[in-house]
């Protein structure tokens, strides 16, 4: 059977650190809790020796150059599931975070779970210490995080939290790897057509240059844009770079993104993909915080921030503005024109019949499927059209040669 390391914690909130052979993760999880442990981590046991959690100190001297400086999502996701687990086992928040400190992966994750335990411990809330921290901690989540507290049951809170951003995850992560293929794509069609331009025209050159203007047109250009590539490659990298660094800078231009989200969404298929994404999110998040006790003219108000496209974020002001005039939620959603129509006749319904949360929940799974679906169809159209374009630029280049050959074989006849 495979063996498991795990972390858990005891009653008396101390951390035991072992290993087990089992199954499955599910059998040491019943095993550990037979035990009277709480487990908090558990993974496959890759050799050597048990890791013991020491202090942020001691790990910061193995740090890794790969490491990041910050505190990523994975990480926030992490001490928002672990935080769960402990509260829900009983342990106070400022011993659970003196839990959490001694099993932070990284320097930078202690010291925020440091600043945060001070500020506890220095008489403020939670929902206060995390919201000084807001470069970490988005809105929603001090929200949600203030609404467990005002309902005294915010380890059960946290639970759903960390499952919320868990769903967003596996959302984010289905759109990144159904492009990794594409990217790969482009990446050997750039890389083929320098080695082509750079090292294999180079070796007709001095025989076509013999042939002069008796050359056919496209073995000419394709001489010349290989001459080119070859002495001024760094001047195309480098206006390359200063391109995609302008790119960047523009796009943060309010007014720009703006255009360039509009322009996203009249794309074929690509808009379909990011309508349904930033549904999904936004049907998902806003369940959350309904479910947590955040009224629904806040929680629009905070989800507007979650959202990605700002074309998408910027109509929920509208939405907003009606909600305030008693309009209702579900048709001045609809009246932006810029939400899948199913979505909002759900959000409809669920307003109608005093059920929205569990609408907007099925909303959510509705488009997760959705997104997978759209994400199929946009890469069995994406991936022949590269593939083609990739084999029409090599087969032009590679047919150019072969004409200046059979140029430079008519003129020896």
């Amino acid at each position: 059977m495979p063996l498991f390391r795990y972390r858990a914690v005891n009653p008396s909130g101390e951390v035991a650190v072992g290993e087990l052979d089992a199954a499955n993760e599910s059998e040491i999880v019943d095993r550990l809790r037979d035990r009277g442990l709480m487990p908090m981590q558990i993974a496959h046991a890759t050799g050597g020796p048990v890791p013991m959690a020491g202090t942020p100190a001691k790990r910061g001297a193995r740090r890794s150059i790969f490491e990041s400086k910050h505190v990523t999502r994975d990480q926030l996701l992490a001490l928002t599931r672990e935080l769960a687990t402990l509260l829900r086992a009983g342990l106070p928040l400022d011993r659970a975070l003196e839990i959490l400190i001694g099993l932070a992966p990284t320097p930078p994750v202690a010291a925020l779970l440091q600043g945060v335990r001070d500020d506890v411990r220095g008489g403020k809330a939670l929902s206060q210490a995390l919201e000084a921290r807001r470069e970490v901690f988005s809105r929603f989540f001090v929200n949600i995080v203030r609404a467990g507290e005002a309902g005294c049951a915010l380890g059960e809170v946290l639970q759903r939290l960390s499952d919320t951003m868990e769903r967003n995850k596996e959302l984010r992560e289905s759109v990144k790897s159904a492009l990794i293929y594409p990217s790969l794509l482009v990446v050997v069609a750039v890389i083929s057509v320098a080695i082509l331009l750079v090292f294999v025209v180079p070796q007709f050159e001095t025989t076509f240059a013999q042939a002069g203007k008796a050359l056919p047109i496209p073995t000419q250009v394709v001489v010349a844009v290989g001459k080119f590539a070859r002495n001024w490659w760094w001047a195309v990298a480098g206006v390359a770079f200063l391109a995609i660094m302008w790119y960047r800078r523009h796009g943060r231009v309010p007014s720009v993104r703006r255009a360039r989200d509009a322009r996203r969404l009249r794309m074929p298929l690509l808009g379909d993909l990011v309508a349904k994404v930033e549904t999904a999110r936004f049907a998902r998040t806003l369940a959350t915080l309904l479910a947590n006790g955040v009224t629904l003219l806040a929680g629009v108000g905070i989800v507007k921030e979650t959202m990605t496209n700002s074309v998408m974020s910027d109509s929920l002001d509208g939405v907003i503005a009606k909600l305030r005039e008693g309009k209702g939620f579900g048709r001045p959603l609809a009246e932006t024109g810029l939400y899948p129509r199913l979505a909002t006749q759900m959000i409809l319904v669920g307003e109608e019949s005093g059920r929205l949360e569990e609408m907007l929940g099925r909303v959510a799974d509705v488009y997760d499927r959705e997104v997978a679906a759209s994400i199929k169809r946009f890469l069995a159209v994406l991936e022949p059209a590269m593939i083609l374009t990739l084999a029409v630029l090599i087969g032009g280049i590679v047919f150019s040669i072969l004409m200046g050959v059979m140029a430079m074989s008519e003129l020896v006849v």
